[in-house]
């Protein structure tokens, strides 16, 4: 590309860049400026009864957690029965349905853990 081309397409496309760059504001600048955050997060809400609301929702979480490893514990000692029944050489389907149960109820319980 010749030079004269490239000083013509910077011409010809500087003025659009700039009207761009004015139709789209920094969103940084925005934040800066926006409302201030009427509940900020560090701050633990109370509930009616008084207690923290933070420490109602880890109980109910641990809750949860406990029987859905119970549910975990259950179902993976059914599909050991169901294994040892099988045999060698067959796998029942009902065993891969087990399966799927149980990684979908370790995810949860994992879900549960890093929130």
């Amino acid at each position: 590309m010749g030079r004269t081309r490239r000083t013509a397409l910077f011409t010809l496309t500087a003025p659009l860049l700039a009207a761009a760059a004015q139709q789209f504001p920094d969103p940084r600048q925005e934040q800066q400026h926006g409302p201030p955050d009427l509940h900020k997060p560090d701050e633990d809400t109370k509930l009616p009864n008084g207690k923290s609301q933070k420490d109602a929702i880890a109980k109910q979480n641990h809750e949860a957690s406990m029987k859905d490893a119970s549910d975990l514990l259950q179902a993976a000692k059914s599909l050991e029965e169901e294994l040892k029944n099988a045999g060698s050489y067959v796998v029942p389907v009902s065993c891969v349905k087990k399966t799927e149960e149980i990684e979908k109820l370790a995810r949860r319980i994992r879900g549960r853990l890093k929130a």
